[in-house]
């Protein structure tokens, strides 16, 4: 198949897990016999659009208006011209034989316009990577009211977005039940997040975080992407204060994100010298930095009605990290990874049970490996791109079969 992929967010110039993710789709749908064209926004683009290849990927960027990391009012404008500018941009280049599926990641809300409009000439079918529920965790977290205008205007978004696909696939059973409760109309299942399965190999010359933080004998509890409301980073905060007196261990937080300021003004006020922040590294030194740190952490907000499944353990699994976090109640996450034996999941709240944990993992040498261990057997049995590829896969050809 001709297939296109669409995000609002893609490699080299992404530090975010979804644009990795979604490159090594587009690379297991190429090893599979496909062509593939990434269709994506490019922020620093001066022309309409260019039109490259990316290890071996065709993409075709598009100019847009920043999106990541700036007010919530730039950012919804220039989401919502998403589609527009992107069909201006590359309508030229499609034909009604140009494309037979396409595959878009969601955030964004906005590709609606966009993938109708490729379906629309190309008679072909659509697949919805659903990895947020936008705006429901923005309610959740009361950062915005329900039945207000500016809910309005993204449920309607949304809404569109889902009217676009022939199969929506979310990331957890749990997720799924959520999802149907209030979209009973839309063909939907579970397509768990993925990674490719080959961990980071040193590059030769490559200078150690450890030795570049003169933290070279820690056991270090490492926190790696979003730092924003949605993962409520004061829970971790709250346990970075707790461990201070265990001078063996240290907290490595790498990311961005809307409350960045907020971990760094706790760390001031409490003093913490077990605490590092680090802004955003490109994808190899993320990878390296994983290859030699000790846990993998993670945090949800317990307002959270959905289920997420947090991109960044991928990242933990391949390297064999144990896992260490907080989800929000109901969470099915927790069962996975606790009968497993992959890490240890408590409900957001519980300090004193994570506390414990984190205690164990940082005295026990072999507990860590043999739940890293868990943790890459865990992704080799349910979170491989290759099943998450041939899910897809088999849903488009299905629809080309019988159309």
């Amino acid at each position: 198949m001709k297939l296109a992929l669409i995000i609002d967010d893609y490699l080299p110039n992404s530090t975010r897990v979804g644009a990795k993710m979604f490159h090594e789709l587009a690379q297991e749908f190429m090893q599979r016999g496909h062509d593939v064209t990434v269709i994506t926004p490019d922020t620093t683009l001066q022309k309409e659009a260019s039109f490259d290849i990316f290890q071996g990927v065709k993409t075709w960027r598009f100019k847009s208006g920043p999106l990541k990391d700036v007010s919530k009012t730039q950012r919804a404008i220039n989401e919502t011209l998403l589609s527009f500018r992107g069909w201006s941009a590359i309508k030229s280049q499609i034909h009604k034989d140009t494309f037979d599926g396409v595959v878009y990641y969601s955030p964004s809300i906005f590709w609606g316009g966009l993938v109708k409009r490729i379906k629309s000439r190309c008679k072909c079918p659509a697949y919805l990577i659903l990895r947020d529920m936008f705006p429901q965790w923005v309610i959740d977290a009361g950062m915005l009211k329900e039945g207000s205008l500016i809910e309005r205007y993204f449920r309607f978004f949304e809404k569109y977005s889902y009217q676009q696909a022939n199969r929506i696939g979310l990331m957890s059973d749990k997720n799924l039940d959520v999802f149907r409760v209030s979209n009973k109309s839309y063909p939907c299942e579970v397509l768990r997040n993925w990674a490719s399965l080959t961990p980071a190999v040193i590059p030769q010359g490559y200078v150690s975080v450890r030795k570049r933080l003169g933290i070279e004998n820690k056991v270090i509890f490492f926190y790696g992407g979003n730092i924003g409301h949605a993962q409520d980073m004061a829970n971790l905060m709250r346990l970075v204060r707790r461990m201070a007196d265990h001078t063996q261990a240290h907290f490595l937080f790498v990311g961005q994100g809307d409350v960045v300021e907020l971990i760094n003004e706790l760390a001031s006020e409490w003093s913490l010298t077990n605490f590092t922040y680090m802004p955003s590294v490109d994808q190899e030194e993320f990878k390296n930095i994983l290859s030699e740190v000790d846990v993998g952490l993670f945090s949800l907000s317990a307002c959270h009605s959905s289920h997420n499944f947090p991109g960044k353990l991928l990242g933990y699994m391949v390297q064999a990290l144990p896992i260490l976090g907080s989800v929000n109640a109901g969470n099915d996450l927790l069962e996975i990874v606790n009968q497993n034996h992959a890490g240890f999941i408590h409900i957001n709240g519980e300090d004193d049970k994570l506390y414990q944990s984190a205690l164990l993992m940082l005295n026990d040498i072999n507990m860590r490996h043999e739940l890293g261990q868990g943790a890459n057997q865990l992704l080799k049995a349910q979170f491989s791109v290759e099943s998450a590829a041939q899910t897809i896969e088999m849903r488009l050809e299905a629809y080309n079969a019988t159309n």
